[in-house]
């Protein structure tokens, strides 16, 4: 039995708008910096599609291979990656993150 683990992550991301990969869920995460990217993604009023990957420890480490990005939470909007917590903070703080979810919302 063999698992695709970047095609998993894949087809996810490229079929929600917006998906975090994070420790923990969005009602208890497991990590400051998932909280804090769940509190600047509800802060954007949007919907998101979250994966915990301590659920699943070869999406955990599959999703750092597949973004090249080597630390968790990883944001991905409309397919591309965002990156972490620090960036998606930044992001929301200067609007910019709103701004690309919804032109991406508005696809």
């Amino acid at each position: 039995m063999s698992r695709d683990v970047q095609k998993e992550i894949a087809d996810l991301v490229k079929s929600k708008p917006v998906v975090l990969f994070m420790k923990g869920t969005p009602s208890m995460p497991m990590c400051g910096f998932s909280a804090r990217t769940v509190e600047v993604l509800k802060a954007c009023q949007t919907p998101f599609d979250a994966v915990n990957v301590l659920a699943d420890p070869d999406i955990r480490e599959g999703v750092k291979a597949y973004g090249q990005w080597p630390t968790i939470p990883q944001l991905y909007v409309h397919g591309e990656l965002v990156g972490g917590c620090d960036i998606a903070v930044a992001m929301y703080q200067s609007g910019e993150l709103q701004t690309l979810i919804a032109g991406d919302v508005a696809k």
